[in-house]
């Protein structure tokens, strides 16, 4: 195949660079959509309903999830899912039909929870929303006493060995299923009908790992009732200290949701101003410009920014730009300031991150730490006050590496294997934050490219040999954050190149010969969300221009750019396929299974960076 045309690249990029210019924000950052699952949306028609607030936006959101079921009834977590998806449609079931969607209207959609399992086989966090709105019923078992949260971090077992991510939803959970609090109200539907058989004791299975630790509690169950109040006022205070300027908890709109009730329960009325500002950071989520309306779990703003800055310098923006001088400013005013619920895995560093949202504050994670520091690296080198930011950012990184050589996304050493055995959905997704290939391959990338830590590092060599560990027998590795292989096998192959590690070595080339090997007859590559959740490799029929562009930057790290697969991947990116499939399909993954993100910005960002590195190599 004849060799793509360099004029043709420079045109692309800097039609790509002007347009992003064009949707830049005046206080320098950019904010697109962050499109999640239905969760958020159902979340909201049922809690702004039992308010009675902002009814125009709830009429908005159940006419835009009506559009969304499909002809069996179901709803899907993203587009082409087999089957259909049980916990979305038992959700999107209950919302409408709390909003005041008769079940005839529904029937299509009752027949299918009824014969896929019922209600019992949908996420826990969905049963937990339904069962405080009196719709089925609450366990009658107690196995979280409210005394566990007040186990000193000192102890084998306590709840800091989850992940921040599970914390900050199960304070609020385990306060409502202490209390079996149920908010009645005239939109309450009964659908114990739906609901078959009890799953909720899943914990008391004798065969579980998980046994030890409820054996444990069940002891502190008998615990004076003074210190269950205190457990109590503990979680109040976990919450309290936790919420963001806007009112939302950890910036998630679904651990806020949880939180109002959870007000609630502890006593609090309606128009309380913890709850009308919770409220009101709930209501600051929804975007209309989300292929429709849609509640954000969070803004992607800092994330965003920091990758579309970083993209555009690569691409040739020079640092003094306009453009990159607000962004990278914007940035700045995100870092990190205080000591967070991280200090308790790692108490010597200093505080330096970056979170994900535009109002986080104090749940820092490794991923968008090292992007901020990429965008930030080349103004550091000239000006002392980004320098000093910078340090304290690259050392508050390298002192959040895991004993076995990994990063995970939010905290340090937070994988006990035991408690991603709990029998409840996901819980080897969110119960622990273990090294993932995607994490530790951009973090690698950053450091060897802009900290200068190369393979002979000791930190690096830990590093390296995590990522050799865990290879796929086919040469790939998997992403956690985004799907999937091709996420994964991409910052693998950009972290070892960026340390280093030759291009001939073995691990390499299985890697690069696996990326050709699933390539496209179109010149793009495409994976399916399923992959996610069967464990391996699924090819979508389509190819994304997303992870086109993570396969080409991949190959053209580890020294393909001369190749006839990059030849033809950047022939496809350049194309721009007319395919709104191949731009919307969703490619970041919150739970397998559950939750896939479509990111409006990662069009932008990955191909930019893809054609911007493809016209460095043809320069050298």
């Amino acid at each position: 195949m004849s060799q793509v045309n360099i004029e043709d690249v420079k045109m692309a990029i800097e039609k790509r660079t002007n347009k992003l210019e064009e949707l830049q924000q005046k206080d320098g950052s950019w904010r697109m959509c962050f499109e999640g699952a239905i969760l958020t949306d159902c979340f909201y028609i049922i809690t702004f309903t039992s308010f009675g607030k902002e009814t125009d936006t709830v009429e908005k959101l159940k006419l835009q999830l009506l559009k969304k079921q499909r002809d069996d009834g179901s709803w899907a977590a993203y587009p082409g899912e087999r089957n259909g998806n049980l916990s979305a449609t038992v959700l999107a079931y209950a919302a409408l039909r709390f909003s005041g969607v008769s079940a005839k209207e529904l029937r299509t959609a009752e027949r299918y929870i009824s014969t896929n399992g019922g209600i019992n086989k949908a996420h826990f966090m969905i049963r937990f929303m339904l069962a405080v709105h009196g719709m089925i019923p609450w366990p009658h078992f107690l196995k979280f006493p409210m005394t566990a949260l007040l186990v000193p971090t000192t102890f084998p077992i306590n709840f800091f060995q989850f992940s921040s991510y599970a914390r900050i939803h199960f304070v609020p959970m385990l306060l409502l299923l202490n209390k079996k609090f149920k908010r009645i109200s005239i939109h309450s539907v009964q659908l114990e009908h739906l609901l078959f058989e009890d799953e909720w004791d899943d914990l008391t299975d004798a065969r579980s790992p998980f046994r030890t630790i409820t054996n444990e509690w069940s002891r502190l169950a008998r615990l004076p009732a003074r210190l269950h109040r205190a457990g109590y006022r503990y979680a109040e205070q976990y919450m309290q200290e936790r919420t963001e300027s806007d009112g939302t908890l950890y910036s998630y709109a679904s651990a806020t949701f949880f939180m109002i009730y959870a007000y609630m329960a502890l006593g609090y009325e309606e128009n309380n101003p913890k709850i009308q500002r919770a409220l009101k950071g709930i209501h600051g989520l929804v975007n209309e410009n989300c292929n429709g309306i849609h509640v954000e779990n969070s803004t992607s703003t800092v994330w965003d920014t920091a990758l579309l800055s970083y993209a555009l310098q690569q691409a040739g923006a020079p640092v003094k730009q306009n453009m990159i001088q607000s962004a990278n400013h914007y940035l700045l005013q995100r870092q990190h300031v205080q000591k967070a619920d991280w200090q308790i895995h790692q108490s010597t560093v200093e505080p330096g991150g970056w979170g994900f949202s535009d109002t986080n504050t104090n749940h820092p994670d490794n991923d968008d730490t090292a992007a901020a520091l990429r965008a930030l690296t080349r103004q550091a080198r000239h000006d002392f006050t980004v320098k000093r930011a910078w340090k304290k950012g690259s050392d508050y990184l390298l002192a959040m590496q895991n004993k076995d050589g990994g990063w995970a996304a939010f905290e340090k050493d937070t994988d006990w294997w035991v408690l991603g055995k709990l029998p409840i959905e996901n819980a080897e997704d969110a119960a622990i934050d273990p090294s993932t290939a995607d994490l530790t391959g951009r973090v690698m990338e950053f450091l060897g490219t802009y900290a200068s830590l190369k393979k002979d590092h000791s930190s690096i060599k830990k590093a390296v040999r995590w990522l050799f560990k865990h290879q796929q027998l086919n040469g790939s590795w998997y992403g956690r954050w985004g799907v999937c292989y091709l996420y994964g096998t991409w910052a693998a192959l950009t972290g070892l190149a960026a340390v280093g590690v030759n291009t001939t070595e073995k691990h390499v080339k299985r890697a690069v010969n696996w990326l050709k090997a699933v390539q496209h007859d179109d010149g793009g590559w495409g994976e399916s969300c399923r992959s996610a959740e069967v464990g391996t490799y699924v090819d979508l029929p389509i190819s994304t221009v997303v992870q086109t562009a993570w396969a080409v930057d991949a190959l053209i790290a580890s020294g393909e750019q001369d190749s006839k697969e990059v030849q033809q991947g950047i022939s496809f990116l350049l194309s721009e396929p007319l395919l709104q499939t191949s731009i919307d399909y969703p490619t970041g993954i919150g739970l397998p299974g559950q939750f896939y993100i479509r990111y409006d910005s990662y069009p932008h960002i990955f191909p930019l960076l893809a054609l911007s590195h493809y016209r460095i190599k043809a320069k050298s």
